[in-house]
């Protein structure tokens, strides 16, 4: 014991000394995490060549880094050839680029340790490489945008003109430049400028460059919403603006810099500032002091107590048993300690408590510095929850949208499974939307707002994300909505991956909320893209309405909500289904072709349902004709003399399905 204390306590001393030597070195020169993709449907086997190829091409990349701000080179032969090629950004030092390269390289292999296509950018560097020839083709895809959490203060329209006009001079002066790079600034106010940047990989064309950049520069503007900071980031091209000079610029004054554009987590290293220039001596220390700490670290493991290996064995056992072996897991930055949620929570105290699902219960919580999260912790007692946390974690940890609600992190430790998300202060949809006393507070503009904001969440879930995904449980509980009332979706527990030329899936086991499933759901355990449409009808008529789907209505028949919309319809009177809470504070061509649009998203044959493209499409262009919906599958209660909300559902046939199974249950709203 007193050998190990003593071991300890060197090891302990010498460590300190050279991690406080490391880190005083690289807090100047450590890169800035942004972006990563990993291709999970390309995985090289164990006997393959591919990642010795992948070494020997890093080897020539390091070669080359001092010299050259753009490189790419291959290695091997197929079928285990590697292509790979790295970008600095246009206006860092030789000296930067390298250590951005190396920081890239141990990144990459760590966060994609098997796949034999992976990207990874840094606000200093790109690292790319593929099992295929990805020289001189632009692609556009897979492609992710970021924006800031913080707005301007004045004027959001003018800013964006200006934003405008300053990204299209860019790319005009970045096709015209040897290296395909641009930077600049424009004034905003007197006061105030904004600074943009742009940059292609020099190996395509002009021509295709300047598509990239409209194209990223188009998505940018699209979603815009008066952010202070934004970019778009592309395997072939990427974009940014801060209201900061975030660029060496020998005529600018840097000001003081505010949070940049919302960024992921670094999944592997941590963020440290930039040093703008780097000496030689400086690279060589970091070259002899890593190893040698890392030596210290395998020693130092040497004198830990068995009881620590014993406890550090066991979490991770259960970590992988919960998430997998994904990337995730190797995110230290993501995982949160239960010392810190406890804190945050007042050890989950029953006033933190703001709600209950399928999951388990939900705590409002506040961290250290200052931050409001909400924690859904895992019940004990309730099994399908583990599936579904697990589907969160890994989903959630891939997607970047505004009209998705963002998961700050998970936590794991001892028998607790937590998932941590960004704080929605106006809770959900239905919080507001079935209340007779709140529901006042959703006037149209809002709710139109809301509509559109879940329209572009499922577009981007469905075509834009680098996954293709069927959340399958699409309801007004889990459209969040923050302090601003904007629309989040939430709730990936029974979400669906999809491949990317695949359209359709089958299930035996039947999951989701009573009354939102669509037909072929419900009785066949078919889904597609087209499920998530059904849903997002039935939820269009709710926030029109503002009655649950399984209204009564007293009509010459007891109607549920959607057969009285399609009755109200097809009788030319669709303003009836109007909540009288709006009174005549609305829009009547909006009303009608969101009424329009909800009836063709709820047609009986998938096919003739809209994709979501097309609903945001429609939603946001009136010169477009619509046309005519075809009548929905619905079954008509018995006619009733209560006036009130009466349980009303969908006539679903319990049986064989058609994946040779039976239908297991549902979950009621």
């Amino acid at each position: 014991m007193i050998k190990t204390m003593a071991c300890n306590g060197f090891l302990l001393f010498f460590f300190s000394v050279l991690v406080m030597q490391y880190f005083l070195l690289m807090a100047t020169v450590q890169p800035t995490y942004a972006y990563n993709y990993c291709n999970y449907t390309a995985n090289y086997s164990s006997n393959s060549a591919f990642p010795e190829n992948l070494n020997t091409s890093f080897s020539y990349l390091y070669a080359n880094a001092q010299s050259n701000g753009f490189y790419n080179t291959t290695a091997g032969e197929s079928p285990d050839k590697v292509y790979i090629l790295y970008l600095c950004r246009g206006d860092i030092s030789p000296g930067l680029c390298q250590i951005c390269l190396m920081e890239a390289r141990e990144a990459i292999t760590m966060i994609c340790p098997n796949q034999e296509e992976a990207f990874i950018m840094y606000d200093e560097c790109m690292l790319r490489y593929s099992n295929r020839s990805i020289f001189s083709v632009m692609e556009k895809s897979p492609d992710v945008c970021f924006f800031s959490h913080y707005s301007i203060n004045t004027d959001p329209d003018q800013f964006s003109a200006t934003l405008a006009g300053l990204m299209d001079d860019l790319v005009m002066k970045a096709n015209s430049s040897s290296n395909l790079f641009a930077t600049g600034d424009v004034n905003y106010t007197y006061y105030s400028k904004i600074y943009g940047l742009v940059q292609c990989t020099p190996d395509i064309t002009p021509v295709d460059c300047s598509t990239c950049l409209h194209l990223s520069v188009e998505e940018m503007l699209h979603s815009f919403d008066g952010q202070r900071g934004g970019r778009v980031i592309r395997p072939s091209c990427n974009i940014r603006y801060e209201i900061y000079n975030f660029y060496n610029s020998r005529d600018a004054t840097p000001a003081p810099s505010p949070p940049a554009a919302s960024l992921p987590s670094p999944p592997v290293l941590p963020n440290i500032r930039e040093k703008r220039r780097l000496s030689s001596k400086a690279i060589i220390a970091i070259h002899i002091i890593v190893p040698l700490v890392i030596v210290v670290v395998l020693l130092s493991s040497l004198c830990y107590p068995y009881r620590s290996w014993k406890a550090k064995k066991k979490h991770n056992a259960r970590k992988k048993e919960i998430v997998g072996e994904h990337d995730i897991t190797t995110s230290q930055s993501f995982e949160f300690y239960l010392t810190t949620i406890e804190a945050a929570t007042k050890n989950f105290s029953a006033k933190n408590k703001i709600g209950e699902g399928g999951f388990g219960g939900v705590y409002k919580g506040t961290l250290s510095n200052g931050q409001e999260i909400a924690v859904k912790r895992l019940s004990r007692s309730r099994g399908q929850g583990v599936e579904e946390f697990k589907n969160e974690v890994l989903l959630l940890a891939k997607l970047q949208h505004k009209n998705l609600v963002r998961l700050l992190g998970f936590c794991l430790e001892g028998e607790e499974a937590i998932l941590v998300y960004e704080f929605m202060h106006n809770k959900s949809l239905d919080h507001f939307l079935f209340d007779p006393v709140k529901q006042e507070e959703l006037n149209w503009s809002r709710r139109y707002k809301i509509i559109r904001g879940i329209a572009r969440g499922l577009l981007y879930l469905h075509e834009d994300s680098q996954l293709k995904i069927i959340h399958c449980d699409l309801k007004a509980s889990n459209v969040l909505l923050d302090k601003d009332m904007n629309s989040k979706i939430s709730d990936f527990g029974l979400a669906r991956i999809f491949t990317v030329d695949q359209s359709l899936g089958c299930t035996s086991r039947i999951r989701g909320t009573y009354g939102y499933m669509s037909p072929e759901y419900a009785m066949h355990g078919q889904f597609s893209v087209k499920t998530d449409v059904f849903s997002f009808g039935i939820l269009i008529l709710e926030i029109i309405s503002g009655k649950r789907n399984n209204f009564t209505f007293q009509s010459d028949y007891a109607e549920n909500l959607l057969s009285y919309a399609w009755s109200q319809w097809k009788e030319g009177i669709p303003l009836e289904l109007l909540d009288p809470t709006l009174a005549d504070c609305y829009s009547r061509d909006e009303v009608d072709r969101c009424i329009h649009i909800a009836l063709l998203c709820v047609q009986e044959d998938p096919d003739e349902r809209p994709t979501m493209a097309r609903v945001v499409l429609m939603l946001n262009t009136f010169n477009i004709t619509l046309p005519r919906p075809r009548s929905p599958t619905f079954s008509l209660p018995r006619r009733t003399n209560q006036s009130t909300s009466k349980s009303t559902q969908w006539s679903v046939v319990t049986g064989s399905t058609n994946c040779d199974s039976n239908i297991i249950g549902f979950e009621k709203s």
